[in-house]
């Protein structure tokens, strides 16, 4: 048998998926940016005719950042972690090297027909689902390939024990199988009706609260298997190897596992409470929601405790800065969410800027923080190059931090400033603002959520530069480290 030290991994396709994670985040990124400052001043909204829109950008921006800088960033780390946790190289199987290339020519096919149609205006109108059937058809192969790839290579390992990184792969693909399949089942509206309307357009299978209830299970389980499973799979994988700790505890990285899988899938509900769908639905939703606290925090716990005796690293590591930070990220907002979908606050929350600010803290945080953290974990052992500066490093994690703050925080005190003031009465009963006066009210919080992207965006261009200077003129390593990236100062 072959031993691990003697395999040559074959980082080729990582390496064009991590091209693609930093190329569509800067996009993704630059959108929201953009929309942000919309908010505040309408009159950004006039740039670019109707294909500059907050309308027409906003989908835009979402999907760019979900299914454009973070998938890629999963199948990045997959090509990468799926090899070196399972002793295998991908060129050992040139079946496997041949359908991991085919795959990202067809990822960037189909990201290439999200981003036309949706400036154009076609969309579905359902949140997270926008795209049409021709490039839902697309997503199922792209997703059907990335399967072939995990089993494939998990069909030939050398390694018989599947780490725990390899069960939290094997979920995000399973779950969002189900999730996308289910969702997005939907009538071609030309072909059922003899050739009436546009050959793209379609109706969804469900109708009313059905589709409400279908769309709200998938949407609030694609933040489970998109946002929060893979990226568990990335940090139990990439905080041991940079650390040198050994995880705190398997045993509670598996209950916490199971305790996900089976409480994220009911708690949906919650995205519909005082709305249509059936009472005890909402209140399962409320219940399961709070529950979820369990194994989110079991997860991220698991993660802080694997520094335990190591916390010097954060003086000395940003790349551990970057990590523990999103594990803070996570506990942060797998507590907010619950607390969100209680009825007597959602009450105030609901439709108000609360919910992107809980949104954001998790996905610039958590998911954000924890990519780059891998990418540039990953980029010495792909490139056999030196990180190009730990400077640039520290002061990327300080101003996206700032970032994340000032987003997160604004949007706080405009929610429940929002919720608040729609709930005013005055001495007779009447509401007593207006919807435009809470619209004047919250202009400065919208401001400063704009300028708190901006430094993100900004913090995300110095990563991309680093990693550009990293493989054009990082110095060469003769042996790839154990633990702790090499970094120039």
């Amino acid at each position: 048998m072959q031993s691990s030290s003697m395999i040559n991994y074959d980082y080729s396709v990582a390496k064009l998926f991590a091209f693609a994670t930093i190329i569509l985040g800067i996009v993704g990124m630059l959108i929201g940016v953009l929309i942000a400052f919309q908010m505040a001043y309408p009159e950004l909204n006039n740039l670019a005719g109707e294909y500059g829109t907050f309308g027409r950008l906003r989908p835009l921006h979402t999907d760019s950042v979900i299914f454009g800088f973070l998938v890629s960033g999963i199948f990045s780390t997959w090509y990468y972690v799926g090899q070196r946790v399972l002793k295998v190289s991908m060129a050992e199987s040139p079946f496997l090297m041949a359908l991991g290339k085919i795959h990202f020519v067809l990822y960037l096919l189909v990201v290439a027909a999200v981003v036309v149609s949706l400036l154009l205006g076609i969309t579905t109108s359902k949140e997270y689902a926008e795209f049409e059937w021709p490039i839902d058809i697309g997503i199922v192969v792209i997703w059907v390939m990335w399967g072939m790839s995990i089993f494939g290579l998990i069909g030939i390992r050398r390694e018989k024990t599947l780490y725990i990184s390899v069960w939290y792969y094997i979920a995000t693909f399973l779950g969002v199988a189900m999730l996308y399949l289910f969702n997005n089942m939907e009538v071609p509206t030309y072909f059922a009706s003899g050739g009436y309307g546009d050959w793209w357009h379609s109706v969804s299978m469900y109708a009313g609260t059905n589709d409400a209830m279908v769309q709200w299970w998938y949407g609030h389980n694609a933040v489970a298997f998109v946002f929060t499973v893979p990226i568990i799979a990335m940090i139990y994988y990439f905080l041991p190897k940079e650390s040198g700790q050994p995880i705190f505890s398997y045993k509670l990285s598996l209950l916490s596992f199971w305790g996900l899988m089976f409480v994220y899938l009911w708690a949906g509900g919650h995205h519909l409470l005082y709305s249509t769908v059936p009472d005890w639905v909402q209140t399962m939703g409320s219940i399961f929601s709070i529950v979820l606290i369990l194994p989110s925090w079991g997860s991220a716990i698991n993660m802080l405790l694997t520094m335990k005796g190591e916390w010097q690293q954060l003086k000395e590591n940003p790349l551990i800065k970057f990590m523990v930070l999103a594990s803070t990220f996570y506990m942060f907002s797998t507590l907010e969410g619950p607390i969100q979908a209680i009825k007597s606050v959602n009450a105030l929350a609901h439709f108000t800027d609360w919910i992107p600010g809980h949104v954001h803290d998790g996905t610039l945080g958590w998911v954000g923080f924890m990519i780059i953290a891998a990418l540039l974990h990953m980029t010495p052992r792909m490139f056999k190059k030196e990180l190009y500066s730990k400077k640039l490093m520290e002061s990327q994690f300080w101003i996206q931090t700032t970032g994340i703050v000032l987003y997160f925080s604004s949007m706080w005190i405009a929610g429940i400033t929002q919720g608040m003031m729609w709930r005013a009465t005055d001495q007779y009963g009447n509401l007593a603002y207006s919807f435009i006066d809470t619209v004047n009210v919250l202009h400065p919080y919208y401001t400063i959520r704009g300028v708190g992207g901006l430094l993100y965006l900004a913090g995300f261009i110095m990563f991309a530069y680093n990693f550009y200077k990293t493989i054009t003129a990082g110095r060469v390593i003769e042996e790839e480290p154990r633990s702790a990236s090499p970094m120039a100062a």
